[in-house]
């Protein structure tokens, strides 16, 4: 629930600071050139930001999930043959 409150707080700061940054901006990138609003540009690099957050944290709870599906199970009983001890076997 905290992680929540604080997600929400941060979309509402990035809202208020791009609302307040509205103007058109000049954007280069290698061959690229175009021009485009101050808050789409911050609101695209936050939500970048939010999805390679959610990428790398379920990568790595994917990663736990199978890491315990994996390990070995000792409550299973062990099936082993008869115990043979007479020499006459040998």
């Amino acid at each position: 629930m905290f992680g929540l409150i604080i997600v929400l707080i941060v979309i509402v700061l990035v809202a208020l600071f791009s609302v307040q940054n509205a103007t058109p901006v000049a954007i280069s990138f290698l061959f690229w050139r175009f021009d485009a609003s101050l808050a789409i540009i911050i609101f695209l690099a936050a939500l970048g930001g939010a999805l390679i957050t959610v990428i790398i944290y379920s990568s790595r709870s994917v990663k736990r999930a199978l890491a315990a599906r994996k390990t070995p199970d000792d409550t299973a009983p062990k099936i082993t043959g008869p115990k043979n001890t007479s020499k006459e076997w040998s």
